[in-house]
């Protein structure tokens, strides 16, 4: 057999892939940078579970808690606005120097996301909300829930919660299987200060920025406080939209099924 220089070349190329580190495997999808914002009542603890497993993918996931809540609970306060809220979530980004980020928002966090996108367009890659509000220019909370629900959680502030902060509800308010889990989420549970549902979000851009967005609907049970935002999800061209079987807080009896969405987004 006669080998020549171009035959033999080729076969010391091909024997150097064969030995290359990782030849033959299926190459790790490329880490991602997530930036996950609680709702109502919550802070980045909510996340643990979701977290744990998205760095175990090898991805870099932040949960900032909003003032006034979780670990930041003591400096409630009548003052907090959602301008505050938006200030925290895009401070991090900020100082953490986070580019190419996946900005995810669950229920009241639809707030600060859709602030936060307005504010820091360049440094979004995919914005997602779980089951979340939906502001456009000068939307409260308040104005985007169903009528009559923003008096009575208006008049719950008023009676139970000293005018500052919506209370927790009781375990009956949020269906999730009771067990440890349960337990677990509403131990951590901390009034919300009502500054936030009455302050208006400033944009300069529609909701979304223009960005990449996806809204993930829960609909097992369907939440009648996020069903208008739902609605307005819907209707935004270029968004993508989908239903899940499953209830408001997923994340705390079922992380995997969050997990999954978000690590199939960007």
């Amino acid at each position: 057999m006669t080998v020549n220089r171009r035959t033999a070349l080729a076969g010391v190329s091909a024997l150097a892939a064969t030995l290359a580190p990782g030849a033959g495997q299926a190459q790790s999808p490329a880490p991602k940078t997530y930036v996950l914002v609680h709702g109502a009542y919550g802070g980045g603890w909510i996340w643990r579970d979701v977290a744990t497993a998205l760095r175990g993918q090898g991805h870099r996931v932040f949960t900032p808690t909003q003032t006034g809540l979780g670990e930041r609970s003591h400096l409630l306060s009548r003052q907090i606005t959602v301008d505050t809220h938006i200030e925290d979530v895009a401070n991090l980004i900020t100082f953490e120097d986070l580019r190419d980020v996946i900005l995810v928002g669950h229920s009241y966090g639809g707030m600060a996301v859709t602030g936060v996108a307005d504010r820091l367009t360049d440094r979004i890659r995919h914005v997602v909300y779980l089951d979340a509000l939906i502001p456009e220019n000068g939307d409260t909370a308040f104005t985007i829930l169903p009528a009559g629900m923003a008096d009575a959680r208006r008049k719950t502030v008023m009676e139970q919660g000293a005018s500052v902060a919506l209370p927790v509800p009781g375990p009956e308010a949020f269906p999730i299987p009771a067990g440890p889990a349960k337990d677990w989420f509403h131990q951590r549970l901390r009034p919300h200060p009502i500054g936030t549902y009455e302050s208006p979000v400033r944009l300069t851009k529609p909701a979304g920025a223009g960005l990449p967005v996806t809204y993930v609907a829960y609909t097992n049970p369907a939440l009648a406080a996020i069903e208008p935002s739902r609605q307005r999800a819907k209707a935004k061209a270029g968004w993508q939209y989908r239903e899940l079987a499953v209830p408001h807080d997923v994340e705390v009896p079922n992380p995997e099924k969050v997990v999954e969405v978000l690590a199939g987004v960007g």
